[in-house]
């Protein structure tokens, strides 16, 4: 597919190198000639100086014959501006990321006003992956699929835990949850397990099961933590505004600690019920005043990755029972595996899954389409959601039938309001949403994960 990408920050640089790597046409426009060169030396991608609002950049970027254009620049307006530029030039599909918390509501008015297909929002999506792991506090990742009807919830197995030398086979009989072992990331390594399978300690798996089976397993396990009931974010930015809005319907206390001034005045507004707090949660004293002793959730939103890091880091030695951290930096990841910080998002990360979604949905076969996509184990393993359509090779045969490629496994099948572990003799049906995990490369298709269809 042909793809312009306006804007190369963090998300748009992140959007380009994946997209690039799934083997699309990317172009990339910026108005700053040296991000651009950054860019052209560092991706597979043509780069292009102009003005993302510009008719005239625009064209000279390809969009009149892009299949979709992306409006990534740090501006809304821009963006907007892009949007409806790039869509009369002619670009079959358009995406705008748009952050503002006032636009929050007018998602679909916007889309609809302004001919856009899809609007993203980073920091929205990563408070809504922040208020997952904050709801499943011995998980260190809690993804969702079809609306929540399935979760996958990352947890480290530990020295002294009950699965350290636990075969797979004995998880459900042992513990009575309805819950599977999809994947396990094992020395760096990923694992697509069977029920021979023998766990270790230090090993991370991801859980599949419906939520109230995620919530008997970690209970069984003896890892199931409190409810968080008081959290404490350092840093007041927009992903801050998103999840106290998202803590406090559950009814979670929250306090923000701002360091400016002006934008803690703008917060009172913004989100009234919480506590905030004018200061720099970097220091110690400030966090004990402020009631770290006492919290059982912590969030590190500040735009300095160092800042967040170390301040987790305090926090965990607080005893915080939940700690979550925001990193932009990829090359921090191999720092912090043995941290002891195991719940670190990237919202540009988080964006770029949403939208290879998107594009994979676009150039998909007919029998299957990608609803939704994750990327684990820095990624090499991807869980995809499939709608199982009425000619799909997969239906109507029992799985322990069905010739699957290597590395490949579907771990749970949602039919209707029912999500289904499956076994040997569960049968695919048309209508169901089956999720697979693969370590087998890219699938477009659901038929893709047999033997036959490569």
């Amino acid at each position: 597919m042909k793809i312009v990408i306006a804007g190369s920050g963090k998300v748009g640089r992140s959007v380009a190198a994946l997209l690039s790597e799934e083997g699309n046409d990317v172009t990339v426009i910026d108005r700053d000639a040296d991000t651009i060169a950054s860019v052209s030396n560092d991706l597979d991608v043509i780069c292009v100086e102009g003005n993302a609002a510009d008719p005239e950049s625009l064209r000279g970027a390809g969009v009149a014959s892009a299949d979709l254009l992306l409006a990534a620049t740090e501006k809304d307006e821009v963006n907007m501006v892009c949007g409806i530029v790039g869509r009369k030039l002619g670009a079959k599909h358009v995406i705008a990321r748009i952050r503002d918390p006032q636009y929050l509501h007018q998602v679909q008015f916007l889309r609809e006003a302004l001919g856009l297909s899809q609007i993203v929002n980073p920091e929205y999506e990563c408070a809504k992956e922040i208020s997952r792991i904050l709801r499943f506090p011995g998980a260190s990742r809690v993804d969702a699929f079809s609306k929540g009807s399935v979760e996958i919830a990352e947890h480290k197995v530990s020295e002294k835990g009950v699965l350290n030398g636990l075969q797979l086979k004995d998880l459900s009989s042992r513990f009575g949850a309805k819950v599977l072992v999809a994947l396990i990331e094992r020395d760096g390594s990923a694992l697509i397990p069977n029920g021979n399978t023998v766990l270790q300690a230090g090993d991370r798996l991801s859980i599949t099961g419906a939520s109230k089976e995620l919530r008997r397993f970690f209970v069984a396990i003896g890892e199931y933590k409190r409810p968080v009931r008081r959290v404490i974010i350092m840093g007041g930015g927009r992903t801050a505004v998103y999840l106290t809005r998202l803590l406090e319907e559950s009814g979670i206390e929250v306090t923000v600690v701002e360091r400016d001034r002006e934008q803690c005045d703008r917060l009172c507004d913004l989100i009234p019920e919480a506590h905030i707090v004018c200061g720099d949660a970097t220091y110690s004293d400030v966090l004990q005043e402020d009631g770290i002793a006492t919290a059982d959730g912590f969030v590190a939103l500040t735009g300095d990755d160092g800042d967040n890091i170390i301040t987790s880091l305090y926090a965990n030695s607080c005893k915080v029972e939940k700690v979550v951290t925001k990193v932009n930096h990829e090359h921090f990841s191999e720092i912090l595996n043995n941290s002891g910080l195991d719940s670190i998002v990237s919202p540009k990360e988080i964006v770029a899954e949403q939208l290879a979604r998107y594009v994979r949905a676009l150039g998909n076969s007919a029998d299957s389409s990608v609803e939704t996509l994750y990327r684990l184990v820095e990624g090499k393993v991807e869980v995809l959601e499939f709608i199982v359509h009425e000619d799909s090779a997969c239906t109507h045969v029992a799985l322990k039938d069905l010739k699957l490629r290597e590395n490949i496994l579907i771990s749970a099948l949602i039919r209707g309001n029912k999500s289904i572990i499956p076994d040997g003799n569960t049968v695919i049906q048309p209508g169901d949403h089956a999720i697979v995990v693969t370590a087998a490369g890219r699938l477009r298709s659901l038929d893709q994960i047999l033997e036959n269809e490569r």
